[in-house]
């Protein structure tokens, strides 16, 4: 190939020096002498060589949309990016088209914002729901999240950019993330949380991937042979080029060594010395030096980089046009944004007519949350809080509370809630009290409006882990006496009551589900955030969205109860002891009532399922069956298909998760036929050694969640 003569040629032009500084970044960009960025706001560049005809290339963060800084110095255009919604909520599509779709919009706009590599998706696992940033992964399954993850990388990959699936792998927590052991058997860690980048290399071929913080069994996973030799290059056939998250493990040539390209972001030192407090580049000289490290490896490193770097608008020189289309992708983040909420209760509430006077309460109708902190933030040009939102919609909302939701806010933050900013320039808003309003004025709001929608937010970010602590996990007392008070009130005056979750992840909602009569989840939902909530309480958008995580009853309820790790104020291992037994795989096997289950999610219609068909075609599973929309509105189901396998001498969860279907948009009546179709290798389990899949009868399960089974069909093999 004439790609592979040209790479040949350039390494072998290429000086040690130069091959050294190659495998490392430029360096955190604008500090301590390093380059300017050439994008202003992105994570990294790599090494130009301009005598070889080498430029620098540019990557930047992007689960929720490319996170770029909007200003630049003595220049009045504005480089704003799309605020999609946050992974979790993409996931509760269960949608691929959708997904496909916000990753091309983000490609064009990594594209055309002078990008090469968007460092995204993120596809870790929802072991815990205080991981805190859950809300930048998709699900606690892996098949949905590598399903999901593969549509969104080819939807970006189709833009001539490249994605990077992160963080590789059994980064699950943010506490003591750069230095934890994750302890996890090889079975877990192959059916639980390799799986999805599994699906995700083999279904879309990302040009890059992202090696972890964390120590896998004893060593970090960017130092891990085993990980990134034997699994990711040999089992699955990766042709793309591994880096480093930026500042991790501790020695640059045992990471060359063990299968890592790049280093990222180099010159660590400079940022973390105590964890790096030597120059990369000094520590593969030295292993040069020493014979530990032979150019041969460093040339293959280069190797692996520059076949990807090829293809990049840099090394094309692409005249990048800074003018992405927002006005068009603000609509496919709408879009995205109204099939991901997920109705979780309506006692007949929902939809409400656009002239229902409503009151809205918590302070988040104002301060509405699009997405988390950290590398999963964004600098949208608006964002549409919920409060705005039905305004501008034209629905009744109490316009004298609103008001006083304003004032009250501004007052706030003027005086003892003041936003300041953290060591990265993040904003930190402390909390607002939320039950501020007297009894007889919420006697005046019931007697006024029909209906109360109480706000309820969360946020959380990168560096830190949620707590299992009222006003996190559970609801803050004021909080919750804000929801008693509505309640009451509103319900002794025959009015009904809305819940609205405004969160990145799941809270505990079973000691307060039953003071309203209502509950949407709307998650983190980008910049539209405003216009999906008023279009789906009105019924202009029948929600779609299903669960892609479990809501416990309690946090005692969670089968990771070893997370953070030990020891608890300051944890250095973490032992996953619950093996294969995540999220529903645990709730369904040992029988624990969860709140909500994985998969739940009601619709304003009501479908039937019907004409179940299971044959089998050489080594496929072809999957059959009807579904009618029998109720008296457009809506879309999803179909899930979960597999029950015999118990022979593998141990197995009750059900798993091999496959799902979201229909198109159902008119009254309308059926569409489904059809499924499986490998025999997808009913695999790993036995230590292999996957294999064991001989008996084996339960194919469809339904509208995983304890909604509508259909039922055996087959031997």
């Amino acid at each position: 190939m004439f790609e592979d003569t040209k790479i040949d040629e350039i390494i072998k032009s290429m000086t040690m020096e130069e091959k050294i500084n190659f495998v490392v970044g430029v360096g955190v960009l604008g500090i301590e002498g390093n380059p300017k960025p050439k994008v202003k706001g992105a994570a990294g560049e790599t090494s130009e060589i301009p005598r070889l005809g080498i430029p620098r290339t540019v990557l930047a963060d992007g689960p929720a949309g490319l996170r770029i800084d909007p200003e630049r110095e003595n220049d009045e255009y504005k480089y704003h990016a799309t605020a999609f919604p946050v992974e979790t909520m993409l996931a509760s599509t269960w949608n691929r088209e959708i997904l496909k779709k916000v990753g091309e919009a983000m490609g064009e706009e990594v594209r055309e914002y002078g990008v090469d590599i968007l460092l995204a998706p993120a596809i870790n696992i929802h072991r815990n729901p205080l991981g805190g940033r859950n809300f930048e992964y998709y699900s606690e399954d892996p098949v949905l999240t590598g399903e999901m993850a593969a549509s969104f990388v080819e939807g970006v990959q189709s833009q001539g950019v490249g994605a990077c699936i992160k963080h590789f792998v059994a980064n699950e927590q943010e506490t003591n993330r750069m230095t934890i052991d994750t302890i996890v058997s090889e079975r877990a860690l192959r059916e639980i949380y390799l799986k999805p980048f599994e699906i995700a290399i083999k279904k879309a071929k990302p040009w890059t991937v992202m090696s972890s913080y964390n120590k896998l069994n004893g060593y970090y996973t960017s130092q891990n042979k085993w990980l990134l030799m034997k699994v990711l290059r040999d089992e699955w056939q990766f042709d793309g080029f591994v880096m480093t998250d930026w500042f991790a493990g501790d020695n640059a040539a045992k990471q060359l060594m063990s299968g890592n390209d790049l280093i990222m972001p180099g010159k660590s030192f400079q940022v973390v010395p105590h964890l790096r407090p030597k120059d990369e580049r000094d520590d593969i000289r030295e292993a040069l030096e020493k014979g530990e490290l032979t150019e041969e490896v460093i040339d293959e490193r280069i190797r692996n980089i520059l076949r990807i770097l090829f293809k990049t608008p840099a090394f094309k020189g692409y005249k990048y046009s800074n003018k992405p289309n927002l006005e068009k992708h603000a609509k496919v983040s709408y879009e995205a944004g109204c099939e991901g909420v997920v109705l979780l209760k309506n006692d007949d509430v929902l939809p409400i007519s656009k002239d229902t006077k409503f009151a809205l309460f918590g302070t988040g109708q104002v301060e509405t949350i699009r997405g988390g902190t950290g590398s999963g933030e964004t600098h949208p040009m608006y964002t549409v809080n919920f409060l705005d939102g039905v305004l501008e919609r034209g629905l009744s909302v109490d316009q004298e509370l609103a008001k006083l939701y304003r004032e009250k806010i501004e007052e706030f933050r003027s005086g003892d809630y003041k936003v300041t900013r953290g060591s990265w320039g993040e904003e930190i808003k402390p909390k607002l009290p939320e039950n501020f309003i007297q009894e007889s004025q919420l006697e005046e709001i019931a007697k006024r409006n029909e209906v109360a929608v109480v706000i309820i937010t969360r946020i959380s970010g990168e560096g830190y882990d949620r707590k299992a602590e009222k006003g996190d996990y559970y609801l803050s007392d004021d909080e919750f006496e804000l929801l008693k008070s509505v309640s009451e009130i509103f319900r002794k005056h025959n009015k009904k009551v809305i819940v609205v979750l405004n969160i990145g992840s799941p809270i505990e909602v079973e000691s307060w589900k039953n003071l309203c009569d209502g509950i949407l989840l709307v998650w983190q939902p980008g910049q539209e955030a405003g216009r999906i909530l008023a279009d789906v309480l009105t019924g202009d958008v029948n929600p779609s969205g299903k669960l892609p995580t479990t809501f416990p009853k309690d946090y005692n309820d969670v089968p990771s109860r070893s997370f953070p790790g030990e020891p608890r104020d300051n944890p250095t291992v973490i032992v996953y002891d619950e093996g294969i037994y995540v999220g529903y795989r645990y709730y369904d096997t040992f029988r624990v009532e969860p709140s909500y289950e994985f998969g739940f999610g009601l619709s304003y219609t009501t479908f039937e399922y019907s004409n179940l068909s299971i044959k089998r075609v050489g080594s496929k599973f072809v999957v059959e069956f009807d579904i009618k929309n029998t109720g008296n509105r457009s809506g879309k189901e999803v179909a899930q298909l979960y597999v029950r396998a015999p118990i022979v001498k593998i141990d197995k969860p009750y059900q798993e998760l091999k496959a799902f279907e979201k229909t198109k948009l159902l008119e009254p009546g309308e059926v569409q036929h489904i059809i499924i179709e499986l490998f025999a290798s997808d009913l695999a389990s790993f036995d230590g050694n292999s996957w294999i899949v064991e001989e008996g009868e084996y339960e194919f399960r469809i339904g509208a969640s995983s304890r909604d089974i509508r259909l039922i069909g055996k087959i031997k093999i």
